[in-house]
């Protein structure tokens, strides 16, 4: 059994200032948008966060970017943030962009306990700037390190309280693999279900890889509106 909180602030009492987060989602969709919030009360300060990108300026990472808590942001893109957009112009924060591919098979290798990989992706670019560059069957291949995090923050539809986890279709995006790279996963689910009722083939993130759960309601924001003229 799995401890169930009943608070966020609770959840995430003893994340550090300085501490490296994995937070899960793509744009705003399965982000785990309470617990951000809780960092955000908190007011936790020089975090290092590794999420796809950081979505809008008044929702999500925003919010930790407009309170100036985040030191570095390791993503794959800036996204529809402009504020992030003005912190990387303006040398505010510290960036590491990544392949989107790349950044996927570095948190999963982080969580299978593969330290480092090559891949094609980055190679002639700056990403492979510094890196080892090896040759496999004539091609170049630069290698990349695994991704661990302190914590891991992700957003699920389902748990029961073993802490197995479904995702509701494209919230699965990075949360199954972060999940599994962090060293405490706090997972906050949409419903709680009792331990028996999932289909086995059913459960995407097995419930070894998650430290807690909350419960709480998640509220259906849209990244980018778009009508038809």
């Amino acid at each position: 059994m799995k401890p169930v909180y009943a608070s966020f602030l609770e959840a995430t009492r003893d994340i550090p200032d300085g501490a490296v987060l994995m937070i899960g989602g793509f744009g705003l969709v399965g982000i785990p948008e309470n617990l951000i919030l809780a960092l955000a009360e908190r007011d936790v300060r020089n975090l290092t966060v590794i999420s796809n990108n950081c979505g809008v300026d008044d929702w999500g990472l925003g919010l930790l970017l407009q309170r100036r808590q985040i030191r570095k942001i390791i993503a794959s893109y800036v996204g529809e943030n402009k504020e992030f957009e003005r912190q990387v112009l303006a040398g505010e924060i510290e960036v590491e962009l990544i392949p989107q591919g790349t950044l996927a098979e570095k948190i999963r290798a982080g969580g299978a306990g593969i330290p480092a990989f090559y891949t094609p992706a980055g190679v002639g670019t700056p990403a492979a700037e510094g890196k080892e560059v090896r040759v496999f069957g004539g091609k170049e291949y630069v290698l990349e390190h695994a991704l661990r995090a302190d914590f891991s923050l992700i957003r699920a539809a389902k748990a029961d309280r073993m802490g197995n986890l479904i995702y509701n279709k494209t919230a699965r995006n990075f949360n199954p693999m972060m999940a599994a790279a962090g060293a405490v996963t706090i997972a906050e689910v949409e419903e709680l279900c009792e331990t028996g009722t999932f289909d086995p083939d059913a459960i995407h993130t097995p419930g070894i890889y998650v430290q807690r759960l909350i419960v709480g309601r998640q509220q259906k924001r849209i990244e980018r509106r778009a009508v038809r003229g």
